[in-house]
């Protein structure tokens, strides 16, 4: 590697989860909207909360947090903007380390308000010669973003135009928008949702056919199949097998698009790129023995087919896809670990709680009528599989034959250790899922149990965002990810989980 730092991984966050996946997993800063003036209004977005509580979390381990505000705005736009721009200035603990614009309006407003303020000129601005990166650098502005149709050849030009001091943040990986530089106006037309104000529908991404005016209702035959063509739709762009090039070309940055992403495409692309940056800076040798890793991780977050986009010359038809607007997707997201705990449970407290013994019978302080005692929950009660039941008024487990979860030898190990998350799709006991790691491991698991937060076991989580505790075969920790691999049933057209 030359003498320049090391690239910047930059990474999308659509809200206060993926923000802290995209920290844990390796990004050096994150990239994020507030509820007013981003290019990305159906994201879900962050309050000003969440916002300060993504800074804090991002500070303490070492990483930036820029804020887009790229919208190209119009007259009723710029009423908020001076008050919005406030309220970033004044953030506490921290306010936020850049932000992302692209109109001039909205540049000068910012400088005014928050001088000492560092600004990065978004891609929205359309950004393809030095001239414009020294114009924006003589306003105060420290980066450009490239328009993601230069090549790698023009960005090596720009850098050696251009101070030493500024910057140049380039695309990497995610979608790649039919339009020059995102200025859309499709989306506008056919739906009045303004993609430069926020609001794209995306219809590059759907199904045309071609009608002649004189004879309306017949589409005349221009698919690819029988499904139609889909002659907008671009493939995604991925360049984790050039980071050589790209680094040779002074990209001081590498930004991966996606901030409509989940935690677990995040988590996929920023531990992929964060190991190819390491491991190319270290030697060139070590990058190039990773490859093989690196093409078969990339794969694993959702994406549609990869190409270069324009980095070594203008997209041919090869860089288009003409059959179908469909995802590769392998995994499904289950959730993300938030916390761990070791017997005793960590629902009962210290009156409560379960016991193991040293023979390895597990008991539990119970209370029945008046009488209290130890029930071991691998044997019987009175000749019933005993059932638990939490009474929360008293702190004790009662028995209970009627509800809850039969407590037997067969049906309750004797837990290691439990991991609390938040479900984002349905899984169940027995089946064989994923820990995805920061450290690049993938290890595979069986799910022995589930809890949920009062203590009851439940053979499935099938409740939308229901938090409940996990155990594994095998460990998980804090921020690491669950998910569990999908394979296309060719019979049906669908995916079923493997």
């Amino acid at each position: 590697m030359d003498d320049r730092k090391k690239p910047e991984l930059l990474v999308p966050a659509a809200g206060l989860e993926v923000l802290k996946t995209a920290v844990i997993f390796g990004a050096d800063a994150v990239y994020i909207g507030g509820e007013a003036f981003g290019l990305r209004a159906k994201a879900k977005n962050f309050t000003m909360e969440e916002m300060a509580e993504g800074i804090s979390f991002a500070h303490a381990r070492g990483v930036k947090v820029y804020v887009t505000a790229n919208i190209l705005a119009h007259n009723e736009d710029l009423e908020g903007a001076e008050r919005y721009f406030g309220e970033l200035r004044d953030m506490r603990p921290d306010p936020c380390d850049a932000l992302i614009i692209s109109d001039p309006g909205l540049f000068t407003i910012a400088k005014t308000v928050w001088p000492e303020a560092e600004i990065h000129i978004s891609t929205q601005a359309n950004n393809t010669n030095y001239q414009t990166w020294l114009f924006w650098w003589r306003l105060g502005a420290k980066r450009v973003v490239s328009a993601r149709e230069l090549s790698l050849e023009e960005i090596h030009v720009i850098r050696e135009h251009i101070p030493e001091e500024m910057e140049i943040e380039s695309f990497v990986q995610g979608s790649m928008c039919i339009s020059y530089s995102g200025r859309c106006l499709l989306s506008n037309y056919f739906t009045g949702r303004d993609a430069n104000r926020g609001s794209c529908t995306h219809p590059c991404r759907w199904k045309y056919a071609v009608v002649e005016e004189t004879r309306p209702g017949e589409y005349l035959p221009v698919y690819e199949n029988e499904r139609g063509t889909y002659i907008f739709n671009s493939k995604d762009l991925c360049m984790i097998e050039h980071i050589p090039e790209l680094v040779a070309a002074g990209i001081d940055s590498f930004k991966i698009e996606g901030r409509m992403k989940t935690a677990l495409y995040v988590a996929a692309v920023t531990r992929t790129y964060r190991r190819a940056i390491d491991d190319y800076s270290e030697s060139p040798e070590k990058y190039a023995a990773g490859l093989a890793w690196y093409r078969e991780e990339i794969s694993k977050c959702t994406h549609r087919h990869f190409s270069t986009g324009f980095y070594f010359g203008k997209p041919t038809e090869e860089s288009q896809i003409y059959d179908n607007s469909t995802y590769v997707n392998e995994y499904t997201y289950l959730g993300m670990i938030e916390e761990t705990a070791k017997e005793p449970w960590p629902w009962q407290n210290e009156e409560g709680r379960g016991m193991v013994t040293e023979s390895g019978r597990e008991t539990v302080r119970t209370e029945s009528g008046h009488e209290t005692g130890e029930v071991d929950l691998n044997e019987s009660i009175r000749g019933n599989k005993a059932s638990l039941k939490y009474d929360e008024k008293k702190n004790r487990y009662k028995p209970n034959t009627k509800y809850g979860h039969t407590y037997s030898a067969e049906s309750r190990k004797i837990p290691g250790m439990l991991a609390r998350f938040e479900q984002r799709n349905k899984f169940t006991v027995g089946e064989s899922i994923e820990i995805m790691k920061p450290d690049g491991r993938n290890v595979a698991v069986t799910v022995e149990a589930l809890y949920t937060e009062e203590g009851e076991a439940v053979e499935s989580c099938p409740h939308a965002r229901q938090v409940l505790w996990v155990r594994l075969s095998e460990n998980a920790e804090c921020g690491d990810l669950l998910r569990r691999r999908e394979a296309k049933d060719e019979s049906e057209g669908r995916t079923v989980s493997v």
